[in-house]
């Protein structure tokens, strides 16, 4: 594919942070590597300088809004902007403004293709009609296998369906280059004993995460040494009802709830062990490869994307949904383990990592994708 025809336009409603913001960054990288250009398209947010240094371009639009008129008018400068950049094939990652790049791509005569990041509900009428343009891509990335059944479910042509497991920074995400002051920072930040044992919940803080399953299932320990670290930005409401929770438990003074952290290399490499107790299906789960690749035991809820990447036993453990008994006694168990048997365990995790599961993975599935709808 000659690079005058790499021109690739993504879409989405903003780059503040989470898996979909850092995969379109890392596609906006591979497009730009193979010779390529990128544009991203999005009403902004923090993540913005990532796609600048990717070698890519980003165009501020109001994408965030949900609203029918907004989203039919946002489809005029997306299609001005197709035209005067040459796009030669849109990607969209998110309902609302996949509409608007769907009425663009189609007024502009240019391939449309989508990724289908999440487990939409349907909870009130019209909500699977609005959830339809995610499968009207010529071409539909499921990033899971779970995605990808629940796509056929739906009744989306296998023919048009491509599975591309989402994929973690090898290089990035790699113990031997985290420094020991890197995470000493972090720990001392935390205000962390020296050699407490540490269970951590790495993800954005909203209920579904299972933030308050995993503070019942520490408590349950019995054990007054375990500290609960919850790293990651989120609801402030939430916050403050965990630390009522906490309190009502007796775990004050041991849990952390640590906020947004920009160096989660560093911040998996304090943990013992890393939870990630969803209480509905995850998609995929992002957090659990990187504190895999790093490492680290994982324990992650028994549905979704953590079926396909948790091997129980041997790359990590999943339990039954929402039980705190069962998460409870898989966190004592692997605590308990020697520290042979868990860098055994973090071993064979990072190990399968790099087979299934990395950024580059990913990247040449995906322009593998936009090959196979460009001239």
């Amino acid at each position: 594919m000659a690079a005058d025809t790499l021109t690739i336009l993504q879409v989405l409603p903003s780059l503040d942070a989470g898996g979909v913001e850092r995969g379109t960054v890392e596609m906006a990288q591979a497009v730009t590597a193979a010779g390529g250009r990128a544009l991203v398209a999005s009403a902004g947010g923090r993540m913005v300088p990532l796609v600048a240094r990717a070698g890519g371009t980003h165009v501020v639009l109001p994408l965030m809004t949900k609203d029918p008129v907004s989203i039919w008018l946002n489809a005029l400068p997306l299609t001005r902007l197709i035209r005067r950049e040459n796009v030669r094939l849109v990607h969209a990652r998110s309902r609302a403004p996949a509409w608007s790049a769907w009425i663009a791509a189609r007024r502009a005569g240019v391939p449309f293709v989508t990724t289908w990041h999440g487990v939409y509900s349907e909870d009130f009428p019209g909500k699977r009609w609005y959830n339809s343009v995610m499968a009207r891509g010529e071409r539909v990335i499921a990033i899971s296998s779970f995605v990808r059944y629940r796509l056929l479910a739906l009744g989306v042509e296998e023919a048009r369906i491509r599975l591309i497991h989402r994929g973690v920074d090898q290089a990035l995400f790699d113990p031997a280059v985290v420094s020991g002051e890197r995470v000493h920072k972090l720990a001392q930040a935390w205000r962390l004993p020296p050699g407490a044992p540490v269970v951590m919940l790495p993800g954005r803080l909203t209920h579904w995460k299972g933030a308050g399953l995993l503070l019942r299932a520490v408590a349950k320990l019995r054990r007054d040494d375990v500290f609960l670290v919850l790293v990651g930005g989120g609801s402030e409401r939430l916050a403050n009802a965990l630390a009522d929770e906490a309190e009502n438990l007796g775990l004050t003074s041991r849990l952390r709830l640590a906020g947004q952290c920009d160096d989660m290399p560093a911040a998996l490499m304090v943990a013992d062990v890393v939870a990630c107790p969803s209480l509905k299906p995850e998609p995929f789960g992002r957090t659990v490869i990187e504190a895999q690749a790093m490492g680290k035991p994982v324990i992650a809820a028994d549905h979704g994307g953590a079926v396909e990447t948790v091997a129980d036993g041997h790359t990590g453990w999943r339990v039954p949904p929402n039980d705190a008994d069962a998460l409870a006694q898989v966190i004592s168990f692997a605590l308990g383990m020697t520290a042979a048997d868990r860098a055994a365990l973090g071993a064979a995790a990072r190990a399968a990592v790099l087979e299934n599961y990395t950024t580059a993975k990913m990247q040449a599935a995906t322009l593998a994708v936009y090959r196979e709808l460009l001239p």
